[in-house]
């Protein structure tokens, strides 16, 4: 009975899984009809996912446990640092998220990032990257990499003509984020992968802070990465993140034998991907009421006299840019900053808004509450200050990743109280 039992459950679940990512995963789908179309069962019929406790995994046949270690054996599980069915259920719903063949989740946002570059990169080889992009990945191309000897070069990524002056011969691959961190540059997509095809380069483009407004592989790009730490979760529970990208660079990655993934082992725990794919189906919900708060305080800011940095504002930089690559029912974001000038006024006024009640002074972003930080003292505290002033980051700037809230016009008097109590309007 056992034996018979084991037959039918790995036949049914895998046939299943096969089957309905085969069907939903449509580039011409919206997302989130993509993620909804995934019929993803229980072991029982149960209407979650169920959550595969285990490190490792029987075969009724040793053959098929060779066949494994070969690739040889699609459907069946070896190890969960390689594949395990609840990281496949996430991975397949992110896949049908960002509208690519597939997708591999990492124990971290840097994970997801870390191992698509050292997966596309050897020794000697060349990076063209974002100047503005999360302090972490900055850190990770301009310090880490020189142990590999690999070099990047950092750009004005709003500049097309200095994006191409810097590649050479030996550049692998052009990194950017769709909105940049903290400056909330817009990054054209679509002229990116036009330059990365040019060159014969890849293409990669974390979009943690703008899921389901951009869709960067329907754009061109060759691969997304995403923190799932942040609005993808939403509850600031857990740090995770995903790569998302065609099937061939995903078997690559988790070959047994030279992929990078299997190899370093950035693997999430399977308790943690049943959670953030319940919370993913809210993500449409959640990202246009953050963005539907966002644009009414930075609107409050700037009548107030505040100094801010918003791409929802016509005068934006990026404005034009983002409008022609975005979803518009989901807003132009969460995410906006003011500069106040000073590092001191700054860390007086966050806690401030702490006290009263506005949010929390605390990094990361995409949560229920509005999260406020000094960016060129907290996430982006890596880069140099001189860097930070060549590329306008102010040491009064502050950012904030705007909540829930359901009165929104109430966290404004808060906010309000705070500025007029510093003088600041």
């Amino acid at each position: 009975m056992l034996i018979s039992y084991l037959c039918i459950v790995l036949t049914t679940t895998n046939n299943k899984r096969i089957c309905f990512t085969q069907n939903s995963n449509k580039m011409y789908k919206e997302a989130v009809t993509n993620l909804y179309d995934l019929l993803q069962f229980g072991e029982y019929g149960d209407v979650n996912p169920s959550i595969t406790d285990s490190a490792t995994f029987t075969f009724l046949q040793a053959k098929t446990m060779a066949d494994c270690f070969t690739g040889d054996a699609p459907g069946c599980y070896l190890y969960s640092r390689h594949w395990n069915p609840s990281n496949k259920y996430l991975a397949d719903a992110m896949a049908a998220l960002e509208g690519t063949e597939s997708a591999w989740v990492t124990g971290s946002g840097m994970g997801a990032i870390t191992t698509t570059t050292l997966q596309i990169c050897n020794a000697g080889d060349h990076i063209v990257a974002s100047a503005t992009i999360y302090g972490g990945s900055y850190a990770f191309f301009k310090n880490y990499l020189l142990k590999f000897n690999i070099q990047t070069t950092f750009v004005d990524i709003t500049d097309l003509e200095s994006v191409k002056s810097a590649i050479r011969p030996n550049t692998k691959m052009i990194y950017t984020e769709t909105m940049t961190n903290p400056m909330l540059q817009i990054s054209d997509i679509p002229a990116l992968a036009d330059i990365a095809n040019a060159h014969n380069v890849l293409l990669v483009v974390d979009n943690t802070f703008t899921p389901l407004m951009v869709a960067p592989a329907k754009l061109g790009a060759h691969i997304v990465v995403d923190s799932m730490t942040k609005f993808i979760n939403g509850k600031n529970d857990c740090v995770a993140g995903v790569v998302c990208a065609g099937n061939d660079f995903i078997n690559a990655l988790i070959d047994v034998n030279v992929g990078t993934a299997m190899l370093l082992g950035p693997v999430l725990d399977p308790y943690r991907s049943a959670s953030i794919l319940k919370n993913m189906h809210t993500l449409h919900i959640r990202m246009q009421q953050h963005s539907k708060n966002a644009f009414y305080l930075a609107h409050k800011f700037r009548e107030a006299g505040m100094k801010v940095n918003y791409p929802g504002f016509e005068d934006h930089p990026g404005h034009a840019t983002l409008k022609k690559m975005m979803n518009p029912e989901f807003g132009w974001g969460g995410l906006i900053g003011i500069d106040v000038k000073e590092a001191s006024i700054a860390s007086e006024l966050m806690e401030k808004m702490e006290l009263a009640g506005v949010g929390y002074l605390a990094v990361s972003l995409g949560y229920f509450k509005t999260l406020f930080s000094n960016s060129g003292k907290s996430t982006s505290s890596e880069v140099p200050e001189d860097v930070q002033r060549n590329m306008g980051l102010s040491e009064g700037f502050v950012r904030f990743s705007v909540g829930l809230d359901y009165d929104i016009e109430n966290t404004w008097t808060k906010i309000e109280g705070c500025l007029k109590e510093m003088k600041l309007i």
